[in-house]
């Protein structure tokens, strides 16, 4: 048997009025999702925890059977994993964020712009990485480059309970009530602080706004955490497998589960991302073998950060073009299973993470289970009586039932 799981990050949503009363997933073209649906097993599945944030970090440990209220430790150990920097066990990681800030006025006066900069590339971030490390680091706290915006500071001794907003949930708002607050706020908003003295007249800022590209004019600090360990997925399920993936904090927990993680060119995490390319090297993993294969797409989630309904419903109907894609490829093997879903809503509403519940979809080859539901979206999900409370089970469910 093979497995696969299809996620779209954030593809659920509420009712928006622009979509005249209908949610994204309902007026997207996505024929080979309403294909499953009519032929699986529909339901919803509750992937965040009661006070958990509703994050990729949390949603995705619950979906690949890992109890968030054990196993989850902050988003940025995973993504340090994922980065190949190795946590001491007094190190806390932050996700370090280069943000655009307002360009105006006190720091506590600006507004947040943008969370990511514009999508600044990974060479500019690199450039402006190293020379935040190398004015604000020392011999405890220190600067890494990731992935476009998404970076990494590591603080020897660091708080862990700091209060620290993600920046993607504040678009178009002053940041002065979202500032840092509780244990070492004061050291953290310094760093904020002083970053913002020096990045705008950064030579590679210059050349963005030159360009007509927002620049990265400071850091924004969220998602601490300790290092982290998960039980191996293969001693859970007795399962090989591989995780494609173009974000970091994914990346991250795979390779603490033990898989293999698949690197796939031209995979961006937005809506330019190579989503063929990932349909290919899932087939690929299986042909060699593996049994189980996680594919992540963000371009849903990210879409919706940026205000962007009409790339969300782009987004959804290119991962139901995946979708496509991967069953004509399962047709060579004589047994597989695929599981489509998201790891949390992502509200066009409110431009950020919901805590709701998501629908998912079970297809097995062979079975037929004479659906009378014939669309996959939130409002068939939620009309099934098939209820996965806590997340964490969903994958047994998936690999074990029928």
């Amino acid at each position: 048997m093979k497995y696969v799981v299809l996620l779209g990050d954030g593809m659920a949503d509420e009712q928006v009025n622009e979509l005249a009363g209908k949610t994204p997933l309902q007026i997207a073209a996505t024929p080979n999702m309403d294909y499953l649906a009519a032929n699986g097993v529909i339901g919803m599945a509750r992937t965040i925890p009661e006070g958990l944030p509703p994050g990729s970090d949390v949603g995705n440990l619950s979906i690949l059977g890992y109890d968030p209220r054990k196993y989850y430790n902050g988003r940025s150990p995973l993504e340090a994993v994922s980065m190949g920097v190795d946590l001491g066990e007094n190190d806390v990681a932050f996700r370090c964020n280069l943000v655009t800030l307002s360009e105006h006025g006190e720091y506590e006066e600006k507004t947040l712009i943008d969370y990511s900069s514009g999508d600044i590339s990974t060479q500019e971030a690199r450039e402006l990485i190293e020379e935040i490390d190398k004015r604000l680091g020392n011999n405890i706290i220190h600067f890494y480059t990731g992935i476009g915006f998404k970076n990494l500071l590591v603080w020897e001794g660091g708080p862990e309970r700091s209060d620290l907003t993600p920046p993607h949930d504040i678009p178009g708002r002053l940041i002065a009530e979202y500032l840092p607050k509780g244990e070492g706020h004061e050291t953290i908003i310094s760093l904020m602080k002083e970053s913002n003295k020096f990045l705008p007249i950064h030579p590679v800022n210059l050349k963005r706004i030159k360009e007509s590209h927002l620049p990265a004019t400071s850091i924004w600090l969220w998602g601490q955490g300790k290092k982290q360990a998960l039980p191996r997925f293969f001693d859970k399920y007795g399962l090989t497998g591989s995780v494609i993936s173009a974000v970091d904090v994914i990346k991250g927990i795979g390779i603490c589960a033990g898989l293999e993680v698949i690197e796939v060119e031209g995979a961006t995490g937005n809506i330019h991302t190579n989503f063929r390319g990932k349909v290919m090297a899932a087939m690929d993993e299986l042909r060699k073998g593996k049994d189980f294969v996680y594919i992540h797409v963000d371009a849903p989630d990210e879409a919706v950060h940026q205000g962007e309904l009409a790339n969300k419903v782009r987004a959804i109907e290119e991962v139901d073009k995946m979708l496509a894609e991967l069953l004509k490829g399962l047709s060579q093997f004589k047994d597989y299973k695929i599981m489509l879903l998201p790891d949390h809503p992502t509200l066009m509403r409110t431009r950020t993470h919901s805590s709701n519940p998501v629908p998912f979809v079970i297809y097995t080859n062979g079975i037929n289970t004479n659906n009378k539901i014939t669309s996959y979206n939130e409002e068939t999900a939620e009309q099934s009586d098939l209820i996965i409370s806590k997340g964490h089970e969903l994958m047994d469910y998936f690999i074990k039932a029928f």
